[in-house]
């Protein structure tokens, strides 16, 4: 049974007041990953990569595979002024099998 802060995920991706970020990489980004997700992968976090289109003051999820990567990305979004970063525990898997849209 979905957790329901997967609920309000998906309320306030419609309503358009929070964002969602995949931080896997393009090989597995390719492969399939959620219709609302921006692509801006861990690597490019890194490196200072991040996608302009993103509003640093919203209510950004950050998912990945398996939920391990998003611990390491979570405080370099923040040192790159994200406000309001929610690391999701649930990988991108996770969030197929919750009802998420994925696309290729």
């Amino acid at each position: 049974m979905p957790r329901p802060e997967l609920e309000t995920l998906r309320q306030e991706l419609a309503s358009g007041s929070a964002q969602l970020l995949d931080i896997r990489e393009w090989d597995e980004w390719k492969a399939g990953h959620l219709a609302q997700a921006v692509f801006c992968p861990l690597s490019g976090i890194n490196g200072g990569d991040i996608p302009t289109e993103l509003d640093l003051s919203k209510k950004t999820y950050i998912h990945c595979r398996s939920g391990r990567r998003v611990l390491q990305g979570k405080p370099l979004l923040e040192e790159a002024g994200f406000t309001q970063v929610i690391a999701l525990p649930e990988g991108f898997d996770a969030l197929a099998a919750a009802g998420f849209t994925t696309e290729n």
